[in-house]
């Protein structure tokens, strides 16, 4: 006898749908409360690639490269990050809790992702901390040059101890803070500016898939030795790295989205964990519809976490091209964010206090949310691989956050140059590891029955994200090897 035969599957009970509403007002108020953790993944992900990346593009490649902007948002932001939490909305399970039954040694995906966090998330905690750093080393007047080390390694310390009295809901509320608050400014100083529209417009839609025409003289030198490495570390820059989108699905269940709102989720989950396949979800249609309305809210979340991402990434970009690209900068060394004042140095002279007070919030909120990221994928990964365990979230925050502390620090102080370290980076956390997990979207949406899979041009969407992924990883290791290969 079958199991769907031995068990009857759940009823979806009718449930108020949280982006649901009578009048326009209403709908739109939904709309906006349903904004949380898309909000945090779009916050985590504005850090070394929006503000330091994206500005030094534009600022030799002018406008030519915004696409890449939108196609990073289109493909991670919105394709992958809906992919994965889409599963868990509708399954009511954690992504981990199907994907240690992959074929081959347990776990063997998840302990990947795991261990690339743990080599790797250090190099992206110094891209970002490095240039901050070097900014209050200047603001202080320092006259030793190991200060830059100590500023950084404080900043460091303190966003991990910030991070550790963070509570889901306090960091949700600061992140849609950020989030407002960096749209804001973005989008006036794009303004302020005044970039070039047909050329902005033409970057972004027209030249997708191109290099720039021509490189000006300060073009920084990998740009022109290794153009594709280049380009897929733009890329793999905006967005992030791979745990904010597997977190994103964890945040579905704290919010209770789609099945996860069910009043008998635990049971669900319980009889997820020892079914082979997904043969609780009901074959009824209209039992089907009112599931896949229930997941309206994290569709309209991930839509307003994908628009602030592109907004403030392009207006990054655009500033570095409308501003700096005259000034022919080229930016060396980790004096990245310094160099970016100049933007608004031409504006007015009181802008650029403002700009670094805003700017170092902005990179400090990044890395105190991202030990809340590590923590949860950490637990849920090992806790589907070995379930007889127990894994406390707290326990392995702190570990997280001390052993960043040591990892980072001595990175600080090793004194790794600012091209090699984030091609790595992003090659590792990114490129790689994002590609797995686009895949690994795919194979979910297989698992589910055949009436709640993606079809149609959605699916070609999802197929296209991790074509785009795999040949973004491609290109970015292949460089790498070679960049490596002809420095030994």
């Amino acid at each position: 006898m079958s199991t769907r035969t031995a068990e009857a599957s759940i009823v979806i009970p009718l449930l108020e749908e949280p982006a649901g509403g009578r009048t326009l007002a209403q709908k739109a108020l939904g709309v906006f409360k349903s904004f949380g953790p898309g909000a945090i993944l779009a916050s985590i992900s504005i850090g070394a690639g929006e503000t330091i990346v994206a500005v030094r593009t534009g600022a030799w490649a002018r406008y030519d490269l915004l696409w890449v902007v939108l196609v990073s948002c289109l493909v991670k932001a919105v394709l992958v990050t809906y992919m994965l939490g889409r599963y868990t909305a509708l399954s009511g399970e954690s992504i981990g809790q199907r994907l240690v039954r992959l074929p081959g040694p347990r776990g063997w995906l998840l302990l990947g992702v795991i261990g690339v966090e743990v080599l790797f998330a250090p190099l992206a905690w110094v891209a970002i901390a490095r240039p901050c750093g070097n900014l209050i080393h200047e603001l202080a007047g320092c006259g030793w040059s190991g200060c830059e080390n100590v500023y950084t390694t404080l900043f460091i310390a303190l966003a991990l101890a910030v991070s550790l009295t963070h509570t889901y809901r306090r960091l949700e509320k600061a992140q849609l803070a950020l989030c407002g608050v960096l749209v804001a400014g973005t989008l006036a100083g794009t303004l302020i500016v005044w970039p070039d529209i047909a050329a902005l417009l033409e970057g972004t839609f027209l030249r997708i898939g191109r290099l720039p025409d021509s490189a000006p003289p300060w073009t920084p030198p990998d740009a022109t030795r290794f153009p594709w490495l280049n380009l897929a570390t733009v890329f793999a820059y905006i967005g992030g790295s791979v745990t904010g989108y597997i977190a994103y699905a964890n945040w579905i269940g704290i919010r209770g989205w789609g099945l996860t709102g069910h009043p008998e989720i635990e049971a669900i989950r319980r009889r997820a964990a020892r079914a082979a396949r997904i043969d609780y979800l009901p074959e009824d249609p209209e039992q089907a519809r009112r599931l896949l309305r229930l997941t309206s809210p994290m569709r309209w979340d991930i839509a307003q976490g994908a628009v602030v991402l592109f907004v403030v990434t392009a207006a990054f970009m655009i500033s570095g091209a409308a501003a700096l690209y005259d000034r022919q900068a080229g930016f060396q060394g980790w004096s990245l964010l310094r160099d970016q004042a100049h933007v608004w140095q031409n504006i007015s002279p009181w802008l650029t206090p403002i700009y670094y007070g805003t700017v170092l919030a902005a990179l400090f909120g990044t890395l105190t949310a991202l030990p809340e990221v590590y923590a949860r994928v950490t637990q849920e990964f090992l806790s589907a691989i070995w379930p007889e365990r127990p894994w406390i979230y707290g326990r392995i925050r702190a570990a997280i956050a001390a052993a960043i502390l040591v990892e980072a620090g001595l990175l600080v102080w090793v004194g790794l140059d600012f091209e090699i370290l984030t091609q790595i980076a992003g090659f590792f956390l990114s490129n790689l590891a994002v590609a797995a997990m686009a895949m690994a979207g795919l194979y979910l949406n297989w698992v589910l029955p055949p009436r709640y899979r993606l079809r149609g041009l959605a699916l070609a969407a999802a197929v296209a994200a991790a074509a785009v992924m795999a040949g973004t990883c491609a290109m970015s290791g292949l460089g790498l090897l070679s960049k490596l290969g002809g420095a030994l």
